[in-house]
């Protein structure tokens, strides 16, 4: 009679299954041009932060003897017509816009997600009424909105930014409804309300946490808007105010100056090409690697 021989036991897996932060973690990271994007964004911050130790000049220090001069080792940007470096502008500029885009994209989410969670979750009248009112604010272009805001508060970088929240809130407020009407059809919402749960608490601990990701990318798709916004406010001398250094104000004063010192344009203008560049390929790629269907 032969051994019987044993069976192998079964293979165990090699790994874990992945959460869903770990994929779309591993999803963004498949994307060159979001990963470019975002390493650009935390280049542009870090200089924000850190442009007291990296810039060389004081950004509002005036000096006759180099009024439009050219780049050089002195100064690797030039200088603009009062003399003033304009690499260390741009370093300080940065702020500005920075701050602008960041303040300006939580006043808007956080007045336009709620009313949208409300509006998606409530329907009816209310639904209705938040509706109209958000069509009605859209008709009227962003920007146009943003400046009128602007002109009524006050010329100031802090009432730019309310102003830029404000006219940008429609959009997370759309945003908002739409998750939230999807997500509210959801089999485990409907045996949530079934076991009792009350209104609020589906609102809270059920839908307001799966509408993240869509407003995770509005957030990231309005930094770049928000920022085009304050360097026109700006341009316009509405938002950040002279001799505070602005990528916007930068351009409406190099305008002047386009044919005899061409760099007092290129480089700020450059800095917000960059920039919104760089929050619209991060966001693409949020948008990507959130999507559940991706691969």
């Amino acid at each position: 009679m032969t051994r019987q021989q044993r069976t192998p036991p079964a293979e165990r897996p090699t790994h874990t299954p992945r959460t869903p932060t770990q994929l779309a973690i591993n999803r963004f990271v498949r994307r060159p041009a979001a990963v470019a994007g975002l390493a650009v964004i935390v280049l542009f911050v870090a200089v924000a932060i850190l442009a007291p130790l990296i810039a060389p000049y004081d950004p509002i220090a005036t000096s006759w003897s180099a009024i439009r001069k050219t780049p050089s080792a002195a100064h690797w940007m030039g200088t603009d017509e009062n003399g003033r470096d304009v690499f260390s502008r741009v370093l300080f500029g940065a702020r500005a816009s920075l701050l602008a885009g960041v303040v300006s994209v939580l006043i808007a989410a956080g007045i336009g997600v709620p009313a949208g969670l409300l509006a998606g979750f409530a329907g009816g009248w209310i639904d209705a009424l938040l509706s109209r009112v958000v069509d009605a604010m859209l008709a009227c272009p962003f920007l146009i909105l943003a400046i009128a805001l602007t002109a009524f508060l006050g010329p100031d970088l802090a009432n730019a930014m309310i102003a830029i929240g404000v006219s940008t809130a429609p959009r997370f407020m759309r945003v908002a409804r739409a998750a939230t009407l999807e997500v509210g059809s959801a089999d485990y919402i409907q045996a949530a309300r079934s076991l009792g749960a009350t209104g609020i608490r589906v609102a809270v601990r059920h839908i307001a946490p799966n509408i993240v990701p869509p407003v995770l990318v509005q957030a990231s798709l309005s930094l770049a808007a928000a920022i085009i916004a304050e360097a026109s406010l700006s341009f316009l001398g509405l938002g950040q105010q002279p001799p505070s250094p602005s990528w916007g104000s930068m351009l409406n004063a190099a305008q002047r100056f386009l044919t005899q010192a061409p760099w007092l344009a290129v480089f700020p203008g450059v800095a917000i090409f960059l920039c919104v560049l760089s929050f619209n390929l991060v966001g693409d790629g949020l948008r990507d690697a959130l999507d559940p269907r991706g691969r």
